[in-house]
């Protein structure tokens, strides 16, 4: 069964200083359970990036009518604060999903298991994420293209993230790449520490340009661009669907988890079986179900409603409605390494004191100004050239950290990784509380590929959550790779001289029968240290039907049914080269449009 955590005591401050500030500030419930119609012309399930967008996109055609469905309740006050992201997962907040044990990998994590953080609220994983805007590399899009699945090359999704974007920021102005107007906010990342500054010092003695991380290429090293609103965090609620309310088309229940998709003898989706405030309900389609439910969610949605590999769904008892092999399968994750920790002088990087400081507090709720303005000690990115293949087509992004993991004494932010107490003493035990940053080397086109399965047929059953991390060789190597490239940085003289850096070079436990700094030793910390990155994506792949383990179109229609459509990360065939929230909510804006069309629906055109 579900079960979710008390808070803990950052939760509950937090909560205690943005209800003391933001109390009633634009609070809106979203419960229209009191004004629901008998049948709906489309039916969203969940309300995360994708879903949020598509929903309140469809909503513009007047004469439809479209309920959009969130098992979790309306995002907290103090999620609307870009500093206290972190405090918000493994909270009420998210599903609390935990991997199942690595076979290859997390050796140094609570049974050898991961915390796999999605967003069970109002706004989905847009109100718990670290706000990071990248969409991806062209290349990534033009490989879905060629892969059978026509209208997702780059060149046309672009038009659909401009659509999506209103670009605020100021460091990448008069381009052809960025949209301004469009419902999400996309701007510069307004406060920095110091060592923001030597990060992109570090990048050019490196011999790489400072780049747009969504202009025409990659390659580079950049500030991040976020998604924040004024000082605030602009999440899929601020951009769609508070200015969706508008529409009385729209109805929006929240609390709402949705148990089966039904359908009818000819395949075809009429509605869905939901639980609400203790009770069974039903909600009806004449046009189409939308599962926007999550890489997680819509396979185990799929699944305990018949559609699925038919073997598993007879395991566990399930009538089959349509055997499709690909459901659950092909599940893809950006695996990164937190850890690779630097020590440097005070005031250099995000500490406790900056963060906490009753001064800094009461400036943001003044001014929406200050540290707590901006995911906590998140800076910017970096990719570097490929070795194999297209040398401009990363296959890693560094993720550039200004604070160690042993920033809190090992007090809360330990849980939130996942390491295992025992070992975070004896690594970490020696720098509890110093300066410092962290540079972790993420793999962009990992090789590695796992699954989602069901536990039972229960569908408040946790899925069994397998990213089957590191299981191919390569993605070793990669990482091998990657942490000569982040050692690299950590020892310029940008990094040296104005911060006084220095490497944390303990050797890592369960590593000490290799050569410290060798390739064994850095496979061999890899193995130990490497998790997600918290970007499921593909495991309702879009693909021809030639393609076996295809479960969508390149129309996002489920195979061998009609009226119900997928439309979130899980249609990815394979994963993209950044975070996956912006490329969420392009495919929520895409889908629509393919939506309105096969409805015969006037589409506005795309410069």
């Amino acid at each position: 069964m579900t079960h979710f955590p008390a808070l803990a005591l950052p939760q509950i401050v937090s909560r205690l200083l943005a209800l003391s500030f933001l109390s009633g500030v634009g609070h809106y419930d979203f419960d229209d359970s009191h004004k629901l119609l008998p049948q709906y012309d489309f039916i969203v399930v969940g309300s995360g990036s994708a879903g949020s967008a598509v929903a309140a996109r469809l909503a513009e055609v007047p004469e439809w009518r479209v309920l959009l469905l969130e098992s979790g309740g309306p995002p907290p006050p103090e999620a609307r604060v870009p500093g206290f992201n972190s405090i918000l997962m493994q909270s009420e907040y998210d599903w609390n999903h935990r991997t199942v044990p690595q076979k290859y990998g997390l050796r140094n994590y609570k049974d050898n298991a991961c915390p796999f953080p999605m967003g069970r609220v109002v706004g989905g994983s847009s109100v718990i994420n670290w706000m990071m805007y990248v969409r991806g590399n062209r290349r990534d899009y033009d490989q879905w293209n060629d892969l059978g699945n026509p209208g997702w090359d780059y060149n046309t999704v672009l038009k659909y993230f401009k659509k999506a974007e209103d670009y605020r920021g100021t460091r990448n102005v008069g381009t052809e790449y960025h949209g301004r107007g469009g419902p999400l906010v996309v701007d510069d990342k307004r406060w920095r520490t110091p060592l923001s500054r030597g990060f992109l010092k570090a990048g050019l003695e490196l011999g790489y340009n400072i780049v747009d991380p969504n202009g025409p290429e990659q390659i580079g090293f950049s500030a991040a661009d976020l998604t924040v609103r004024n000082g605030e965090r602009g999440s899929v609620v601020e951009s769609y669907l508070r200015p969706a309310l508008a529409y009385s088309n729209l109805h929006i229940v929240s609390n709402a988890h949705v148990t089966q998709i039904l359908m009818d003898d000819h395949k075809r989706a009429v509605g869905v079986r939901y639980e609400h405030r203790g009770k069974v309900r039903t909600a009806l389609t004449k046009r189409e179900v939308v599962l926007s439910a999550g890489a997680v969610g819509s396979p185990q949605l799929l699944m305990v409603s018949g559609i699925g590999p038919a073997e598993h769904l007879r395991q566990h008892g399930i009538p089959v409605v349509l055997d499709l092999p690909g459901v659950g399968h092909n599940l893809q994750d950006h695996p990164s390494i937190f850890g690779l920790t630097w020590l440097t002088k005070r005031g250099s990087s995000n500490n406790l004191n900056r963060w906490l400081n009753p001064r800094n507090i009461k400036n943001y709720f003044k001014t929406r100004e200050g540290p707590l303005s901006v995911p906590m000690a998140l800076e910017g990115n970096a990719w570097s050239l490929a070795e194999e293949g297209d040398p401009h087509w990363p296959d890693l992004q560094f993720l550039f950290m200004a604070s160690t993991p042993a920033l809190d004494g090992g007090v809360y932010f330990n849980d939130i990784i996942g390491f295992r107490r025992d070992f975070f003493k004896q690594y970490y035990g020696s720098i509890l509380g110093h300066e410092g940053y962290n540079i972790g080397p993420m793999l962009t086109r990992p090789k590695s590929r796992g699954t989602v399965r069901l536990r039972s047929r229960n569908p408040h059953d946790r899925p069994l959550i397998d990213p089957n991390f590191l299981s191919h060789p390569d993605d070793i190597n990669t990482f091998v790779r990657g942490i000569k490239f982040v050692l690299a940085i950590g020892n310029t003289t940008a990094m040296r001289h104005e911060f006084g850096s220095r490497f944390h070079d303990q050797v890592l436990p369960g590593c000490e029968k290799e050569l410290y700094g060798s390739d064994d030793y850095w496979a061999c910390y890899t193995r130990h240290m490497a998790q997600t990155t918290f970007h499921p994506s593909s495991t309702c792949k879009m693909a021809p039907s030639s393609d076996p383990y295809g479960v969508v179109d390149h129309r996002l229609r489920v195979r061998g049914a009609s009226g119900l459509r997928v439309v979130d990360a899980s249609i990815m065939p394979v994963i993209v080269s950044g975070n996956l929230n912006a490329p969420s909510i392009m495919i929520g804006e895409r889908a629509a449009d393919l939506i309105k069309e096969d409805w015969n629906i006037p589409i506005e055109p795309l410069g």
